[in-house]
């Protein structure tokens, strides 16, 4: 058997599915795209959706042995760390990480004992690379453009593509993020689009688009080959590069996205603690 048990936790506050995936016949999981709660007007974190899955996790008597994330989130916080600490397991993400790192570090204005080589993480995942949850078979498929270090995650017969698809009726990621690009999103979806049609397919949000009254995070290929409201099979790289730049032009940047990079790119670890003991975000003015 290489079909995993998923179990999808949904955010209303930042519409972020988070995923439990486990092999059925050893019990190892994996946990991807986890989230820390985060309150921006106090500064404050809790763990509220973390433990959610913690205690699934536990009561479930499941191994963790992955904690997954796609790529450097903009609009939630990893729990990563918090999950390692209460599970164990490795922190992971793909080995682009270090250009997203480079890129932000600059912008941030890190010192040099701020590292871009992604040694934050407790693995790099490269493109092709294979591993394990338990017995069940995963392989990661660089699929950049929303950012540059997206990975997609093919598990089983399942796949776990980050923010570089949502539902049909919704579309596809934005591309207007340091290090994105519309026709890089194209060719990236187009190897997703290779997979076969009865692959399910699990989507970091869902956003609700007008029509529907229920939150969904679960396609697969086949559909979204035949019903992609930016992408169906038949779309022009060129008709998709123009359409994207042209909605990613009217969109406002995500509500979370200097704190979340800012945590996300340290594998969710806070900054260093200044002189008086207390961590500090940064707000860069008039820069995104």
């Amino acid at each position: 058997m290489n079909k995993p048990d998923v179990t999808g936790f949904f955010d209303p506050a930042t519409y972020t599915i988070s995923y439990i995936v486990a092999d059925p016949e050893t019990q190892a999981c994996a946990i991807i795209d986890s989230l820390l709660d985060f309150d921006q007007a106090s500064g404050r974190t809790s763990t509220a959706s973390a433990d959610k899955l913690i205690n699934v996790v536990k009561a479930r008597g499941l191994n963790c042995e992955w904690i997954i994330d796609t790529h450097v989130h903009a609009d939630h916080l990893t729990a990563a760390p918090y999950i390692r600490e209460q599970l164990g397991g490795k922190t992971a993400i793909g080995a682009h990480v270090s250009t997203v790192q480079k890129v932000f570090s600059s912008i941030f204005n890190e010192g040099q004992s701020f590292h871009t080589d992604g040694s934050q993480f407790d693995h790099l995942f490269e493109e092709g690379e294979t591993y394990h949850i338990g017995k069940l078979s995963g392989r990661a498929i660089h699929t950049p453009g929303h950012t540059p270090a997206c990975m997609s995650h093919v598990i089983g017969d399942a796949v776990f593509v980050g923010d570089t698809l949502f539902m049909p009726d919704y579309g596809t990621a934005r591309c207007d993020f340091p290090g994105g690009d519309a026709g890089t999103l194209f060719d990236s979806i187009q190897r997703l689009f290779e997979l076969p049609d009865e692959t399910r397919m699990f989507l970091c949000h869902d956003y609700l688009p007008q029509g529907r009254d229920q939150y969904v995070w679960e396609t697969t290929v086949g559909a979204q080959k035949r019903g992609n409201i930016h992408v169906k099979a038949g779309t022009s790289r060129e008709a998709f590069i123009e359409m994207r730049t042209a909605r990613d032009a009217t969109l406002a940047m995500p509500q979370l996205i200097l704190p979340s990079v800012q945590i996300n790119m340290r594998a969710g670890h806070m900054p260093p603690p200044e002189a008086n003991g207390q961590s500090y975000m940064k707000l860069p003015i008039n820069m995104l």
